[in-house]
């Protein structure tokens, strides 16, 4: 037996996203270039197949209900599967549009920022987004088209790709190692103040690099940022644990106790529905290959290297 879902128009899902995008009627009739009671009849309309209100009217603008969000993310998902399948019976393979790329801070900052000009230089006509973030990135909640991290994101509609890795060690300057000594062994650091990051506001074990090295570290200098904790470290506030990467900024840290190393994986995550995208796809490709390059030369010259 028919119901009013069986009877569902994409063009009115189409416009419901529009609706939602703009956070209001008024604006997507603009965008949609219609009048503003086509926009509300339409979405009427869709209200009434899916067998419930959308969307709540506020003074801040419009508000999904939890139908709308559940409609929302099924109406992103047919979105999204037809753009792929444009793309996938498409004669001509375009690598243009906007790609966000979310990850932490450090690998931002100290390592792709520099190195992602050579993707402009490839691809013009892509707009790359570099948003950093101190935690987890949704990118099943469209947060993000891809997800660098340091482990494995959980969840079922991810397409996640171990792509590299990378070493941590122990630094200090010159100067707090003249003041405080060199420890020659790892008993020696119970002697020594550490730069390291705020506990209660740690919300990715895979940065905890300082307590893997160093079971109970004298912290002298806190921060939530590796970059501030970086300059402290420079500055001469103590040890501080940092990525092999952060070696690209030379800001005079020389490394303490070689033997003392811990590793990360490095993981490249998109959605599943998006990961076959063009553009997508090349900004995967030159991330891994950025990543697989440069893990060699880093290996290779890393002083915690065998």
């Amino acid at each position: 037996m028919a119901t009013a879902i069986d009877h569902l128009d994409w063009d009115d899902l189409k416009l419901f996203l529009i609706v939602v995008r703009c956070k209001s009627v008024t604006g997507a009739a603009r965008e949609l270039k219609v009048s503003h009671s086509t926009v509300s009849r339409r979405l009427a309309r869709l209200e009434y197949t899916v067998g419930g209100a959308l969307v709540e009217r506020t003074k801040d603008g419009l508000l999904l209900t939890p139908a709308g969000l559940v409609t929302m993310r099924r109406a992103e998902e047919i979105e999204n599967g037809v753009n792929a399948l444009r793309s996938d019976v498409s004669n001509r393979d375009e690598i243009r549009g906007t790609v966000r790329l979310a990850t932490m801070e450090g690998i931002a900052t100290l390592y792709l920022s520099e190195r992602l000009v050579e993707l402009s230089s490839r691809h013009p006509d892509l707009d790359l987004e570099l948003v950093t973030s101190p935690q987890t990135v949704r990118v099943a909640g469209r947060e993000a088209d891809l997800f660098l991290s340091f482990f494995k994101p959980h969840g079922t509609s991810l397409d996640s790709q171990l792509i590299g890795g990378f070493k941590t060690g122990l630094f200090a300057s010159q100067a707090y190692l003249e003041r405080n000594g060199v420890p020659s062994q790892a008993a020696d650091l119970s002697e020594h103040r550490f730069v390291g990051y705020i506990e209660e506001l740690i919300q990715l074990d895979s940065v905890l690099w300082l307590e893997e090295l160093v079971p109970t570290p004298k912290i002298a200098f806190s921060s939530n940022s590796m970059m501030s904790q970086m300059f402290a470290a420079s500055a001469g506030a103590g040890i501080v644990a940092l990525p092999e990467f952060a070696l690209s900024l030379n800001l005079g840290l020389v490394p303490v106790l070689d033997e003392l190393s811990g590793e990360r994986e490095i993981w490249m995550s998109a959605h599943q529905d998006l990961a076959y995208l063009p553009r997508v796809r090349a900004v995967k490709q030159f991330v891994k290959e950025l990543v697989r390059r440069d893990e060699q030369r880093l290996l290779r010259n890393s002083p915690w290297s065998s």
